[in-house]
């Protein structure tokens, strides 16, 4: 993977695209409650014209910040085999308790926790990135190491 492209799913290069396009989509109403708010007068004394402005601007800003997301992303396509690539979903044991916790490896941009979905950047993702099933790896965590087993890999 070329090291200046940000690695993404399918997935989430489709939620990107989904929020850029609902920005783009909301920026001419936020223009015209701008236009609006200005037209109220004193502008140094315009509650809601700082608040259009402020909205405008916020708008504006991500939508900047998802662009250059988009710009630098690759859509990445996981291969049906037993090595952990991004895009897998992927059944790991710890072996301190043996407990199990089922997790999807995606890139940085779509990182959701509650949706179980890790970063490759993260300690866990990054032990796990290129193991197959079976592997026992070390994670090495700001504050502690610990270990899992790689259970099962499977495509989303």
């Amino acid at each position: 993977m070329d090291p200046q492209f940000n690695p993404i799913t399918q997935a989430g290069y489709d939620k990107l695209t989904a929020e850029i396009n609902q920005l783009e989509t909301d920026r001419p109403n936020k223009i015209a409650i701008l236009q609006a708010a200005r037209a109220l007068g004193d502008l140094s004394e315009n509650a809601e014209y700082s608040a259009a402005k402020r909205d405008l601007r916020h708008l504006e800003s991500r939508l900047r910040f998802l662009r250059k997301q988009q710009q630098y992303a690759r859509v990445v396509t996981p291969s049906a085999n037993s090595t952990v690539e991004i895009g897998n979903l992927v059944t790991v044991q710890f072996t301190d308790d043996l407990s199990t916790a089922d997790y999807q490896l995606v890139g940085t941009a779509e990182v959701d926790i509650d949706e179980g979905k890790i970063s490759i950047a993260s300690p866990l993702g990054k032990a796990i990135r290129n193991h197959q099933v079976g592997d026992t790896v070390t994670v090495k965590a700001p504050d502690f190491t610990y270990q899992v087993k790689i259970m099962s890999v499977n495509l989303p």
